[in-house]
Formats: C-alpha cells, sequence, structure tokens
C-alpha cells in the first residue's frame, strides 16, 4: 500500500534539514506532469496525489524528525542546438515544429529530446550542437491530441 501525499512540504532551497539526513527520490522528467506519480523511499512506497500543482526538482514530499524525502528529477538526454543567425534558428524551429516535437529556449539555444533524426537533421542544417543530459526547468509537454493539416 502507498503512503498518499497530496502536497509538498517546500522545496530544498529554502526548506530546513536541521541535521536530519536528506533522502532523495528520483523521478523521470515526463513523470512531473503527471497528477499521481508513485515513487520508493526508506519510509516506504509513496503516491504522490497533488492535484494541479506539478512536482519540481528538491519539493519535499516528507519530513520527521530524522529524515527529509525530497523529488529529484532525472536528467533528460537532450540536444542543445545554438543556431547563429535568426534565419537558422528559425528554419529549425520551423523543421522540429513541423515533427511535432516539444521543444523549449534557453537564452539563444534550442533544446529537444535527443534522437538520432534530430542530430541529423542539426548536421544538414549546419546548426552547432551537443549532446547533453540535463534537469530542464519545466518538462517537456508533448501535445495532447494528434491533429491534422489543412491540404
Amino acid at each position: 500500500m502507498h503512503r498518499r501525499i497530496e502536497r509538498t512540504l517546500g522545496n530544498l532551497r529554502d526548506f530546513p534539514l536541521t541535521g536530519r539526513a536528506l533522502e532523495r527520490i528520483g523521478v523521470p522528467s515526463d513523470a512531473m506532469n503527471r497528477r499521481i506519480v508513485r515513487a520508493s523511499s526508506s519510509v516506504g512506497d509513496l503516491a504522490l496525489v497533488l492535484g494541479d500543482k506539478r512536482l519540481r526538482d528538491g519539493d519535499v514530499v516528507y519530513a520527521d524528525a530524522e529524515r527529509v524525502v525530497a523529488v529529484e528529477v532525472q536528467p533528460d538526454d537532450v540536444i542543445v542546438a545554438r543556431p547563429a543567425t535568426i534565419a537558422a534558428a528559425l528554419e529549425l524551429a520551423h523543421a522540429l515544429g513541423n515533427r511535432h516535437l516539444p521543444i523549449q529556449r534557453e537564452n539563444d539555444a534550442l533544446i529537444v529530446r535527443y534522437s538520432e533524426p534530430i542530430a541529423a537533421l542539426c548536421e544538414r542544417a549546419r546548426v552547432p550542437w551537443e549532446r547533453t543530459r540535463r534537469v530542464l526547468a519545466e518538462p517537456f509537454v508533448t501535445p495532447a491530441a494528434p491533429h491534422e493539416h489543412a491540404s
């Protein structure tokens, strides 16, 4: 049976540990968009049922006199592309959008989940890119429903 957690207690950025042990429970980034997240910890199995609130890296989900249990978002395997010009950025963003891929912008970079076809697309477009693992501030959001384009 899962221990039901319906709210976070804060975030590690400002949550006092005061000598307690810190336990980080790894959660994949796509779970950040779920309404219910299940995880195992030293205090047992947890069912994080937070309603409309979404989990963030460092959210404290349990605390007692001995320990603090917090969420640790697992890093995504991503491509960080850095187009040199606005035209190159528009071309790349258009190509990614045609593939209905969720993308994020961070300063002058476009970030997308890693895949060989997208790496090849960056190469063909001569857009500098790197493959890396990183925890994103916001999880990728996949379109909710398929759709069609008018002919």
